[in-house]
């Protein structure tokens, strides 16, 4: 069964990378959603649900670890897949999107391959 996904990130740019590299990567995705940050993302998480969310973290209005919590703190939620894939490479911030539940991250600039690496642990 296909997996719908909500892609989170503040460049429009990199969402249709993110869309082409998952359409290529054939693994039974779905219909595929647009946030720009993670107060859209809420509200996309809200109308539809989706099976994977691939996120950035240095975002407007509520940054990516912001999301990340916010979605964590739902029932219905929590047990989302979140691929995150940022500039931010610092240590800390991606322990704490690990301890907020992510179950990945990949640093940008990223290759369809890394992408589809992680995406086939994760799906």
């Amino acid at each position: 069964m296909p997996v719908d996904v909500l892609i989170v990130d503040d460049s429009a740019a990199i969402r249709k990378i993110l869309q082409r590299v998952l359409a290529q990567a054939n693994l039974g995705v779905g219909k595929v959603y647009e946030a720009a940050d993670g107060r859209e993302a809420m509200d996309a998480v809200k109308q539809q649900p989706v099976g994977l969310i691939l996120s950035d973290i240095n975002m407007p209005n509520m940054d990516g670890l912001q999301f990340l919590g916010e979605l964590r703190s739902h029932e219905q939620w929590k047990h989302v897949p979140v691929l995150m894939i940022s500039t931010e490479g610092s240590q800390t911030k991606v322990m704490e999107a690990v301890q907020l539940g992510a179950q990945g991250f990949v640093r940008k600039p990223f290759t369809a391959d890394q992408i589809k690496e992680k995406l086939a642990g994760i799906l």
